[in-house]
């Protein structure tokens, strides 16, 4: 049975690594002067999430904003050849969002960012383009990284609800009105406080959680915890909680995006909530454990 489309609607970025040796101290300044080596790129944001679930085997088209710049077609030439159906709203008054890491031996020693807020008439057309794409799609996925794409996601979750669609969201800040009546929202606990408050112990935040779930009307909420897991509060069902199944952590970056992607991936594969869960943490556990924004295949997970 083929899975059903999903539709990725959100922040995409182009992740940059310049890798190189340092030797020395800068004269100038106390700083490590870092001798370039090589460059390689990677998709952030909205497209890695649509990348990895693509790698999933899923059925996806990611809906994005860029720029009409270099950054723009080296980051369309990575969605296109990983399987992605792009849809892209260009903005020439807005560069890519980049970001820019260099790198020693592994270990970062900057990030540079670029980025540029889009005008409202692009982050209009971009609603716009996603509505009309959500008949088609069963399972539409919000990856907010803040950046301005989803600056109508409220609109675009009641439009989702309306035909059907089952929305789940990757939040970011603390405006929490804007995604009620997502079908799931999955904030990691820096994120979930941002939204509910603090708590003091496991009961605190069961409650704070449970408390949130009801206060959005959510069909299910899942929070990602690293080293404790996954906590999911669902509608009529108690607290599920899974324990994280990292081998080793070497890198965090994009291990959400991993998350999101798998969930969505089994979700529209036609598995039941708690077992898509699992394969999520599954598949953030391999995250991890590679360097970078990364995919994680179907191969993988079945391996794992």
């Amino acid at each position: 049975m083929s899975p059903d489309p999903v539709l990725v609607v959100g922040d995409s970025m182009l992740d940059r690594y310049w890798e190189g040796s340092v030797e020395r101290i800068s004269p100038e300044a106390p700083v490590p002067v870092l001798r370039f080596g090589r460059e390689h790129q990677r998709a952030g944001g909205a497209a890695n999430v649509a990348l990895n679930l693509a790698a999933l085997d899923g059925h996806v088209t990611l809906a994005t904003l860029m720029g009409q710049d270099e950054a723009a077609q080296q980051l369309r030439e990575l969605i296109e050849h990983g399987g992605v159906r792009l849809r892209a709203v260009l903005c020439a008054q807005a560069a890519t969002t980049q970001k820019i890491r260099t790198v020693c031996r592994r270990q970062q020693l900057l990030r540079i960012d670029i980025e540029d807020a889009p005008p409202p008439d692009a982050t209009r057309a971009l609603c716009t383009l996603a509505q009309a794409l959500l008949p088609a799609h069963p399972w539409v996925v919000f990856s907010d990284y803040g950046k301005g794409a989803l600056r109508h996601c409220d609109e675009l979750l009641q439009e989702a609800r309306a035909q059907g669609c089952r929305a789940l969201v990757d939040p970011k800040g603390s405006d929490v009105e804007r995604y009620h009546g997502a079908w799931l929202l999955k904030p990691n606990e820096a994120e979930a406080r941002a939204l509910a408050g603090p708590w003091a112990d496991e009961q605190g935040f069961a409650e704070t959680m449970a408390a949130l779930r009801a206060r959005l009307r959510l069909r299910h909420l899942l929070v990602t915890r690293g080293e404790r897991g996954m906590s999911l509060f669902s509608e009529d069902l108690p607290p599920r909680h899974i324990a994280t199944e990292a081998r080793e952590v070497y890198d965090v970056s994009g291990a959400g995006d991993t998350a999101l992607a798998a969930l969505a991936a089994f979700l529209a594969s036609g598995q039941p909530i708690e077992e898509a869960v699992r394969q999520a943490n599954r598949a953030a556990g391999l995250a991890v454990g590679k360097f970078g924004t990364a995919v994680v295949s179907a191969s993988e997970l079945r391996g794992s």
